[in-house]
């Protein structure tokens, strides 16, 4: 039977709308895609029913917010019962929120595809340790499922014993949803305590947040949210920040009213709503956000008092504010420990900015693959050697994971800026600038403390331009002709190099799964991992790179570039002479 998804660790995702328009809202699939969600529960269940030792596990299984996903849920629930799983089925849930409340569980299944757009969708899987299945167990399961949907008379087979339970046994799992989401979101709340303080300990949590509620209680302050119909809007969020007397504003609750990836672009709708709400007086509102869909995601807006207007952050700034948060909180916590190493696990294409940060307040910058489990992973690799991992994540999306959460969370981002803001007296900005060499003032707001960061220009990660079609699938090969093309190109290029951009030497990085790889000879060893060119300056210092890899989850070629220093038109040279060396080799 054929597919058609692709089956990345990040999700397994396709168009599921029965129209196979991707923007279509419709709630209709196909009878082929009700027996792949069969076939993927079935899979699933062996898979978790192994691992656990349980001949009964116990599943948890949400939905985010689009059309198609009660549909793919039922039919899950179908094959579950008859599989013998019992099934917490919590309807529309956050990402986050179901991981949390699997922490509990025996593994967990999460229908959604993250910020593609609304006619898409796809299944999560995952055990209970707060993530999804990393790309090694993922593969298993990839491995399973495709062996299975080549057996026609398998799938009918299949199909037909799920769809015999009884309207009682399905009843019976539709029943406790109500109790199923009540307790994700108390088991979430729960754990975004843990994760924004940095422990379980109740009693150190009161008095974090106490020291929080009484900056906020001298010092106002208001978020608001464009929920854009996603699943956080059922989340949270609302009752968490009216708890810490935050004032909480909201637009487009219950409607995908516009595109689902949170990026710049679409970031517009919040900012304009910031701004209404300083005309009317709300001049509390210092941030807002955007979650994508599954909500795991949100990049943010903030308040700009000198210029008065909303300013949209890019996802690398979102991300280097959030690594300077918590890895000053990381120091505040720990630096009296002997032992204490703190490291930060990023992506590939994450800005050079995040390794100034780090070094200027002791820390280390490990990378990794694209992909959240690939961060992940490294992250608790790099803790099984001693280092202390608090902040993680992908600065090319801005996404931040927090530990001991393992996947992303606008909450945890929001709360760390909050706490930028909120701790001062030998607080977290002043302990920044006391290492970076940046002056202090008692002060300071949000826009001091963004125009403290170190200064870099990079792609943004939705832009057109940092995105190919190519016609070459095997990426070794187009990497290997990219390779020919660059070096030849290079030896005319050297002496322009240097003398515009003081670009005198390169090299070639290369990341798969966990591991980089520096100094790499043979472009085409990255395969469908990531290649970047460092490019370095006299004193062999980092002052640029271009990076590429083909999408694990949408099917295009990804570019990016980043350059030290407010050098824009150094940026734009340098990714347009990548793309021209990708066209010739493709």
């Amino acid at each position: 039977m054929e597919h058609n998804m692709i089956l990345s660790a990040s999700g397994w995702r396709k168009v599921f709308a029965a129209s196979g328009d991707e923007q279509d809202k419709s709630p209709e699939i196909t009878e082929t895609d009700r027996s792949i969600a069969v076939i993927a529960a079935d899979v699933f269940f062996d898979y978790i029913s192994k691992t656990s030792g349980q001949e009964a596990p116990v599943i948890a299984l949400g939905i985010d917010a689009r059309p198609t996903g009660p549909a793919l849920a039922d039919a899950m629930i179908h094959a579950l019962v008859k599989k013998g799983a019992i099934i917490q089925y919590s309807a529309v849930t956050a990402a986050p929120e179901i991981m949390a409340y699997a922490k509990k569980l025996d593994g967990f299944i999460y229908i959604s595809a993250s910020h593609n757009p609304v006619g898409h969708n796809g299944i999560k899987f995952g055990t209970n340790d707060g993530g999804v299945l990393c790309g090694a167990e993922n593969a298993k399961l990839v491995e399973d499922f495709l062996a299975r949907l080549k057996d026609d008379n398998g799938v009918a087979e299949a199909v037909k014993k799920a769809y015999s339970c009884t309207t009682s046994e399905l009843k019976a799992v539709y029943d406790v949803k109500d109790s199923s989401k009540h307790n994700a979101l108390s088991a979430y709340k729960n754990f975004i305590n843990e994760t924004i303080t940095g422990t379980e300990n109740k009693e150190y949590q009161t008095d974090f947040f106490g020291m929080l509620d009484s900056y906020i209680t001298t010092h106002p302050l208001g978020v608001v949210c464009d929920f854009n119909g996603s699943s956080r809007y059922q989340s949270i969020d609302r009752d968490y920040f009216k708890e810490r007397h935050i004032n909480f504003y909201s637009i487009n609750d219950f409607e995908i009213a516009h595109e689902i990836i949170p990026e710049a672009e679409n970031l517009v709708h919040v900012a304009a709503e910031m701004e209404r709400l300083h005309k009317e007086g709300h001049s509390e509102v210092v941030l807002g956000y955007m979650p994508d869909c599954d909500g795991d995601r949100g990049n943010i807006v903030y308040w700009d008092e000198k210029a008065a207007k909303a300013v949209i952050l890019k996802a690398q700034e979102v991300f280097s504010l959030s690594v300077l948060a918590e890895l000053t909180y990381s120091i505040w916590q720990h630096s009296d420990e002997k032992d204490f190493k703190p490291a930060v696990a990023v992506n590939c294409p994450t800005s050079m900015r995040i390794n100034e940060i780090a070094s200027s307040l002791g820390a280390e910058v490990f990378r990794a693959e694209v992909g959240e489990a690939n961060v992940v992973n490294l992250a608790r690799e790099k803790r099984s050697e001693g280092y202390t991992v608090r902040i993680l994540g992908e600065g090319s999306n801005g996404g931040t994971i927090t530990y001991p959460a393992a996947v992303r969370d606008p909450l945890n981002t929001i709360f760390a800026l909050l706490k930028l803001l909120a701790m001062r007296e030998g607080g977290l900005y002043e302990l920044w600038c006391n290492k970076s060499g940046n002056k202090y003032k008692e002060d300071f707001t949000l826009t001091d403390i963004i125009s403290s960061l170190p200064l870099y220009t990079t792609t943004g990660v939705s832009e057109p331009r940092a995105v190919l079609k190519v016609k070459t699938t095997d990426h070794a090969k187009l990497k290997a002709a990219f390779q020919k093309a660059f070096e030849a190109a290079w030896k005319k290029k050297a002496s322009d190099l240097k003398k515009k951009y003081g670009i005198t030497d390169w090299e070639a990085v290369i990341t798969k799964g966990t591991k980089e790889t520096c100094g790499v000879k043979d472009f085409s060893e990255s395969g469908k991992g990531g290649l970047k060119i460092v490019f370095k300056d006299k004193d062999s210092k980092p002052v640029a790179f271009i990076w590429m890899r083909g999408s694990g989850t949408e099917p295009v070629f990804r570019i990016m570039c980043d350059v030290k220093g407010d050098k824009p038109d150094m940026e734009k040279a340098l990714l347009e002479w990548e793309t021209d060396l990708i066209k010739k080799a493709d």
